[in-house]
């Protein structure tokens, strides 16, 4: 495929995961005006994130597996398609149940589009490449996370909460006009077979690398769900200083992804234990100095950095690791990321429910990714090298 149609090819996968992105992480903004136009608790509201992240996890991989004989590119944009669907039902929902149905069918189609955008996206890139093609699928969602939400709470907050899911329809529709012209009809030279795929459980490289995500790196959202608290209650912040210290970390969350995607594939797991390291620090010192506004800023910033300059490592390694399973590696990767999301937001909420402090929580957090570390350097020791060394273009 020459340079430019590539270019094109993951532009839209971009705009795609922006768009996906922006439907998951959005309602943290809205969740008050949820409650009142729908006359629901707040508390209630919340439900709108964990059964999304629980969903992802839990039929995006089921989703795949009823999937796998279809080629990618109609497979992409059926699910483009469902993803449109689901938000103008999200636009138009009578009631909070209809609504929580919608994120449902988002839910249901976000580890398989990522899973199989990343796999188109390596399939059409040069060897060595792939980690840099996933860091640009990935992009999306770190720009989402920088511009996206910040955006969309303001739509929200100055017209109506709708008006945040009829941007994101027009998001959807650009996206699958997009791909429908410029998405290549990637096939493998074998076709998928499931029997062979699900094989993947039983490679422990990638089953170590799942670990690290469940166990370490869920960590982070242990913290970062109370971000925006901590600096409230902590660094004494107002409403502006706020939305300058989460762009500060969507800054760096976008800039950490781009330069993890740099890291070729032999040399995924030593960046991945040098970053692992540095979120550890960043979660350690964090309530420590954001007391000092300019420091705030800063540990804002390194947080988007290791939070986001992560998660290209750990994808890259179950994708390119998992040989066996080329059409269900990605969606393992994305499901295994969201059920990480909803453990560390669960526990961070029963930490703070039991009266632990913002420093105990974020100290907790710190050592769930330090232990993630030491996952990675177990890993390091154990796994399969051979499978990082040749990158192969039939992942999709």
């Amino acid at each position: 495929m020459n340079p430019s149609k590539k270019s094109w090819v993951l532009t839209f996968f971009m705009i795609s995961t922006f768009a996906v992105g922006m439907t998951e992480y959005v309602v943290t903004g809205l969740l008050t005006q949820f409650a009142r136009d729908l006359d629901v608790a707040v508390s209630t509201t919340g439900l709108l994130l964990s059964v999304y992240a629980i969903s992802v996890a839990i039929f995006g991989p089921i989703l795949r597996m009823l999937t796998i004989k279809i080629s990618p590119r109609p497979l992409l944009l059926a699910l483009m398609v469902v993803f449109i669907i689901s938000n103008v039902m999200a636009a138009l929902a009578p009631n909070f149940e209809i609504l929580l149905l919608s994120r449902l069918c988002s839910a249901a189609m976000h580890a398989p589009f990522f899973g199989i955008a990343m796999s188109v996206a390596i399939s059409i890139s040069p060897p060595g490449k792939g980690p840099q093609a996933i860091a640009l699928v990935q992009g999306g969602l770190t720009i989402a996370v920088m511009l996206g939400v910040p955006f969309g709470s303001f739509l929200g907050g100055m017209f109506h909460w709708r008006y945040v899911f009829w941007f994101i329809v027009i998001m959807g529709i650009i996206a699958l006009i997009g791909m429908l012209f410029t998405t290549p009809n990637v096939k493998s030279d074998v076709p998928p077979i499931l029997k062979n795929e699900l094989k993947v459980v039983k490679n422990k490289s990638v089953m170590l690398v799942v670990a690290i995500i469940v166990f370490g790196f869920s960590g982070v959202f242990t913290a970062y769900t109370f971000q925006e608290p901590m600096l409230r209650d902590i660094a004494g912040f107002d409403v502006t200083r706020i939305t300058i210290a989460l762009l500060f970390f969507g800054v760096g969350a976008v800039i950490g992804n781009f330069v993890s995607g740099r890291v070729s594939p032999e040399q995924l797991t030593n960046r991945l234990i040098q970053a692992l390291l540095v979120l550890a620090v960043v979660l350690a010192l964090f309530t420590f100095l954001i007391p000092y506004a300019p420091f705030a800023f800063v540990m804002a910033f390194l947080f988007g950095i290791g939070t986001f300059g992560t998660t290209p490592l750990l994808n890259s390694k179950i994708i390119l690791g998992a040989k066996e399973a080329p059409a269900l590696s990605g969606t393992i990767a994305a499901a295994v990321f969201n059920l990480a999301n909803s453990l560390g937001a669960t526990f961070g909420t029963l930490l703070l429910s039991s009266g632990i402090s913002y420093r105990g929580i974020t100290l907790t957090a710190s050592g769930m990714i330090f232990f993630g570390l030491v996952l990675a350097l177990l890993t390091n020791r154990r796994e399969d090298k051979s499978l990082y060394q040749v990158e192969k273009h039939e992942n999709i």
